[in-house]
């Protein structure tokens, strides 16, 4: 392939420039310097390398673009604009302004063109290497000789932030692992931080790096101008046949301006005198603003056609598939539609009391294989745990390169290795690609180490599945350091995050069952190391409520409200208040989310004003108070010992349980009436 620049090609990377300076100056904030350096590629890569059909911004097979670098999207803003997304001048001028589809970092589900929420430094060059895993594992999946239905690659922008961040590294290592020929990344070489010239932290060689990473390593020296040496590098890229390929761009940050190659053009806007020099200097008017001229507007609206003319020849193609492929065609269209096979919660196991006691995350591990077969897009995984969060399902296929003869691209099971951060990550784009649901294993207290990943799966809207077993201090021996007192408060405070402990195998099927069917929530589902009883009271469709009573008893002192471990044992604590002459009912909440996303109706039925409630977790009590007016939990770290000795040091067995709920049903014998805290709530929320 050949490639000549020309005079338009010069005027638009300059219309790309002067637009950069004037989105951002115009907001008084955000970062000019990165966009101004990358126009030359992004230019590029819009004009003449990216397949993608603007009118129709989710087609299956269109190039992926990341920019990991995500506080430089006034540069991502323009080049979709120019592109003819759903996204005016006005928009531009709105730049980081209240409710505008132009916001500070880039956002999924909010702008169109958009593909993965950006922001925190690594997580979307991570984003793409799950973007590429999902290519492949399609590719592999329906593919057919003279149907290539999956053929995209995945671009993505990353700046020396995102080097420096452990996310990248780990997503990285896999990505060379895996062979992703399909994944381009393009590392914006300019030497500067906020802090300044990178010197002062950063001096390592990241092209060695990334050829220890298995990476195909490339060198663009002048990035500001030489497009030929660009276009060069781009093909040779496309043309690696076996690994992934960083291109390492040398670009001079704020090109063109009074400060260019300086920290200063990197978060601040650009002084009017510096456009204004800026603008003359690359043949613009200084007293015009926000100006495309009519020659590159027209260029680049060819550009689109060009991608929507090649999307219409790949509808032609995949309706000739349909004609010689009608099963997989139907497939196809059903996980674009997201909609999951009809019937196939008829999967989900389900209990009763004379079923034998069982761990929830062997209960965990029955669900997922009774789930997997009828679910073709769910691919599993775990972060080096498989025999411990048992997340893999007898008949599953290793997704790996087939060159390694340890599995195909067309298996379902991941091996994350020790990467829960990159592990996280690589799931928010495996859910973005479109095609897939990602579920994955670790210890629930190492879901922290995901921290970024799963905060960006809640903002994000992605369905991304985490299986975390060794849920409490019921893990045992492993003590403090694996112990999660604190994971549960924190996942419970993310918006649009649904954690699930259930307590027994029906609240087990009930927490997969919301989860395939939230969408746009991302899911925890937290399990026990231990063994549990199956409860008489349980099932799918009450569960599936959040909160359900379990033990009901209409003239109750007392209501105990629990989760997961610690729901049979205030099973046993209710035995022990019979004998003391205490009547109490049993409350499990197995999801505080999808609990308050019932009516108020139920919700005080299950939780109702009159006596005392009193909460019963082996975790932190912080965020109880929502739901019961005494707390019993556990508010400092815990201990190394078997599972029963540190419930007894906790008090939390059945013994401790009915003595505590003894002294508060006393105590508030003498205050009368008591309203549910779901009544109090309610009440203040008219008020305001």
């Amino acid at each position: 392939m050949s490639f000549n620049p020309t005079d338009l090609d010069t005027k638009s990377i300059a219309t790309i420039r002067t637009l950069s300076a004037d989105v951002v100056a115009n907001a008084k904030s955000g970062h000019p310097g990165a966009p101004m350096g990358l126009a030359p590629l992004a230019h590029l890569l819009w004009s003449r390398v990216m397949t993608a059909d603007p009118k129709d911004s989710r087609w299956i097979n269109r190039d992926r673009f990341v920019l990991s670098n995500g506080h430089a999207c006034a540069l991502l803003y323009i080049m979709l604009h120019l592109m003819g997304y759903k996204l005016s001048m006005d928009d531009l001028k709105a730049f980081r302004q209240l409710d505008s589809l132009t916001p500070g970092h880039p956002e999924a589900n909010h702008t169109d063109g958009v593909e993965v929420t950006t922001g925190p430094l690594g997580q979307g060059f991570a984003n793409a290497v799950g973007l590429a895993m999902a290519q492949a594992n399609a590719a592999a999946a329906f593919n057919k000789d003279g149907f290539e239905l999956f053929n995209n690659r995945t671009y993505v922008f990353l700046g020396d932030g995102c080097m420096q961040e452990g996310v990248a590294s780990e997503a990285a290592s896999m990505a060379g692992h895996l062979g992703l020929k399909n994944l381009i990344a393009f590392y914006d070489d300019n030497h500067i931080t906020i802090d300044g010239d990178t010197n002062c932290a950063f001096t390592e060689d990241v092209g060695k790096r990334f050829e220890s990473y298995n990476w195909n390593v490339l060198t663009v020296k002048n990035g500001d101008e030489d497009l030929s040496a660009l276009w060069d590098a781009i093909v040779k890229a496309q043309q690696e046949k076996e690994r992934p390929t960083l291109v390492c761009v040398q670009t001079t940050i704020g090109f063109g301006s009074l400060n260019q190659g300086k920290a200063s053009v990197h978060g601040a806007p650009l002084k009017e005198d510096d456009i204004a020099q800026l603008k003359t200097k690359f043949g613009f008017n200084p007293e015009e603003k926000f100006v495309v001229p009519h020659d590159v507007r027209d260029a680049y609206k060819s550009y689109a056609d060009r991608g929507a003319a090649k999307h219409a020849e790949w509808l032609k193609l995949f309706e000739e598939y349909g004609k010689k492929y009608s099963k997989e065609y139907e497939e196809i269209n059903r996980r674009i539609a997201q909609k999951l096979p009809e019937g196939w919660e008829k999967a989900l196991p389900t209990y009763t009391p004379n079923d034998k006691p069982m761990a929830t995350r062997k209960l965990s591990e029955i669900a997922i294989t009774s789930i997997a077969a009828q679910l073709p897009e769910m691919l599993g995984g775990s972060a080096d745990l498989t025999g411990s969060n048992l997340t893999r399902w007898s008949d599953a296929t290793d997704f790996q390169n087939p060159t390694l003869e340890i599995g195909q691209y067309s298996g379902r099971y991941i091996r994350y290795g020790v990467r829960e951060h990159g592990m996280g990550a690589i799931m928010n784009g495996l859910h973005a690609y479109g095609m897939h649901i990602p579920t994955a294993g670790t210890f629930l207290n190492f879901v922290t180490y995901a921290w970024g990943a799963v905060r960006l799966s809640s903002l994000s809207q992605f369905q991304v599945i985490w299986v975390a077993t060794h849920d409490s201090i019921g893990l045992g021996e492993d003590g403090p350091t694996h112990q999660p007192i604190e994971t549960a408060a924190a996942l419970r405070a993310l918006p649009n995050m649904d954690f699930w402990r259930p307590a027994d195998g029906n609240e087990v099927s009930a927490a997969y069952k919301i989860a395939l069917e939230s969408r746009k929530t991302p899911s925890v589902i937290s399990l026990t190391r231990q063994n549990l009883p199956q409860l008489e009271g349980s099932s799918i469709e009450k569960a599936s409520r959040g909160g359900y009573v379990l033990v009901e008893n209409t003239d109750a002192d007392i209501t105990l409200v629990s989760t997961g471990s610690e729901v049979s044992i205030c099973c046993d604590a209710v035995a022990k208040l019979a004998e003391r002459g205490i009547k109490a009912r049993i409350v499990s909440v197995p999801c505080f989310r999808v609990f308050d996303l019932q009516p108020y109706d139920y919700r005080i039925s299950v939780l109702p004003s009159g006596n005392p409630i009193m909460s019963v977790e082996a975790y932190s009590t912080f965020g109880w108070g929502v739901y019961s007016h005494v707390h019993h939990g556990i508010n400092t770290f815990g201990v190394s010992a078997p599972y029963q000795k540190a419930y007894e040091k906790f008090q939390l067995t059945d013994h401790d349980v009915a003595d505590k709920a003894q002294k508060v049903v006393e105590y508030y014998k003498k205050l009368g009436q008591v309203p549910s805290p779901i009544a109090i709530q309610a009440a203040l929320e008219l008020q305001q």
